[in-house]
Formats: C-alpha cells, sequence, structure tokens
C-alpha cells in the first residue's frame, strides 16, 4: 500500500495498519533547505523522543497508548522535489481512502503541499509558521519552503488559506497577502486578542469548509522553546499557545496534519522533544474530538 521503509514506531509501539485510525509517516527530506538544513533527520530524531515520553495526555483525558495508530515508516524520497511530492500525494491519497488519518514527519514544509493535493476538495489549511512561505519563486524555483504556501493557495485557493505566528514576511508576501486578503495573525496581535478570540477565528475560518488540514512548522514557536528549527525567528508563541491553537483545528473536521522544518543538530534534543510533544497532543485532540 505504502513506498515506505519500516523502522522503529512512534512513541515504540503500532497498531495494525487494518486496525488503526492513524497513519503516521516520515518524510525525510529537505533538498530546497537554504539556511539550516538538517530537517532530514527530524523523522527519527522526533520517534527517538517519543520513546521517553508519557502518553497520556493531561489536557484530554486521552491515553495515546491506546489510540490505534499505525507507523508506516518513511516515505522512499528522492533529491528531485517534483518526485518526491508526487510519491507523498499517492501516499496521503491511499491513507484517505482508507478512512485513516495521515500524521505527517518532516522534512521541511515543501512536502506539505503534496499532502494537500491528495485531499478531498473543500478543504481549508491552517497553518502556524513564523514565515508566510507565499513567494512565487525563491532561488530560481517555483517550489521550495519559501513558496509552499503560495503553491497550496493554488491549491485550495486564497480564501482557504489562514496563517497563524507569522512574523517574517519579505515586501512581495506582505502584498501578496494585502491583494489577496490572506488571513494571517501575528504573535502580537494574537496576545491582543486573546487566545480564546484566536481560536474562535479559526474555528469560523474551519467551519466553512467540509475538512481542515493542519500544518506546524515548528518556527512559529519562539527560539526559546525550539531552538532546533531550520530558520528560527525572535518573538514567537508559546507552547501552550501552540496547544491551544492547535486543539481549536483539532475539533473542527481535521482530515490529517504535518509538523515540520525541525533541525535536530541545532540543539540537544530539546525540539525534538517538543515536537514528539505536539504530535501526541494533536492526536489526543483529535481522538476526544472523535469521541465527542
Amino acid at each position: 500500500m505504502f513506498h515506505t521503509s519500516k523502522m522503529e514506531s512512534f512513541s515504540g509501539f503500532s497498531t495494525p495498519l487494518e486496525k488503526a485510525r492513524y497513519v503516521l509517516i516520515g518524510v525525510p527530506f529537505d533538498h530546497t533547505s537554504t539556511y539550516r538544513a538538517g530537517s532530514r533527520f527530524a523523522p527519527r530524531a522526533i520517534r527517538e523522543a517519543s520513546f521517553n515520553i508519557e502518553t497520556f495526555s493531561l489536557r484530554t483525558g486521552v491515553d495515546i497508548e491506546r489510540v490505534p495508530i499505525h507507523d508506516a515508516g518513511d516515505l522512499h524520497v528522492v533529491d528531485d522535489v517534483t518526485e518526491t511530492l508526487r510519491r507523498l500525494s499517492s501516499v496521503v491519497a491511499d491513507v484517505i481512502s482508507s478512512k485513516k488519518m495521515p500524521v505527517i514527519i518532516g522534512g521541511e514544509h515543501t512536502i506539505t503541499l503534496g499532502i494537500v493535493r491528495a485531499l478531498p476538495k473543500s478543504v481549508g489549511v491552517v497553518c502556524l509558521d513564523a514565515h508566510g512561505d507565499l513567494r512565487d519563486e525563491y532561488g530560481g524555483g517555483k517550489f521550495s519552503h519559501a513558496t509552499v504556501m503560495r503553491r497550496i493557495s493554488e491549491v485550495v485557493g486564497t480564501d482557504g488559506v489562514f496563517i497563524c505566528g507569522v512574523r517574517a514576511l519579505c515586501k512581495e508576501e506582505v502584498e501578496f497577502i494585502e491583494e489577496h486578503k490572506i488571513r494571517h495573525l501575528t504573535p502580537w496581535e494574537m496576545r491582543e486578542q486573546s487566545i480564546g478570540k484566536v481560536t474562535q477565528r479559526i474555528t469560523e475560518f474551519a467551519e466553512k469548509f467540509d475538512h481542515v488540514y493542519l500544518t506546524i512548522d515548528a518556527d512559529v514557536l519562539d527560539p526559546a522553546f525550539a531552538p532546533g528549527v531550520a530558520n528560527p525567528e525572535f518573538d514567537g508563541i508559546s507552547p501552550q499557545e501552540l496547544i491551544q491553537l492547535v486543539s481549536a483545528v483539532a475539533r473542527k473536521r481535521m482530515i490529517g496534519f504535518d509538523l515540520v522544518e525541525v533541525c535536530p543538530g541545532y540543539d540537544t534534543g530539546a525540539t525534538a522533544v517538543a515536537a514528539s510533544r505536539i504530535v501526541f497532543e494533536v492526536i489526543a485532540e483529535a481522538e476526544s474530538a472523535r469521541k465527542g
């Protein structure tokens, strides 16, 4: 079914595919990374971190160890971004057609385009990211970590994108946001409005679609909490704010999610631990919402 390589499972256990509700796939790809490469090592590092994290979510009352998650291993990637995205789209389409939720661990943010291409129509994309990733081209190419949300907006429409935590934009991106009225929130706007009002805005956005997809770039967190990322950016959000944001998405017909841009080589493991806990909590929120 999947073009993947098996390895030690996330959290140390894996439900058989046919019984799973969630299918986790690593994508060790960072071919277009421009500042700090190394996110290709993240799937393994995040899995390793997950072995030593307690599986009970105090926020939701869900024990991840009892949630049917199948770890399908890592996607077989190649240096060519177009082919890697095609392979990822094929795998995600298989997961969706099996009525299971894809949980993707990157790798660089470009991979999210391959995922979104495989999703059903009427999907809104909530992106938690320090950067807009809305350039039309970067480094002479149309497909990179700096253009991924621009390409995604071409798939789902500019009204199908909501970027939260953004605080680093070039002039081209500012003009694109203003022209197309891209929904976005900076960390300081989030603090001024209160997290409750922000989650309400996310909920209102999500309700416009049959499904909502969540993509989390680890650099949305302030570097004080997540230093091991590809493009760290000052003045980010806190882990508590992040969990509150993902909770708002996970409870509104979330069809899948990814976590990208962790670079394990740039810290002593703290960011991989944070990423592993975030994956746990998003799944727990989705499971809690499913149970009602």
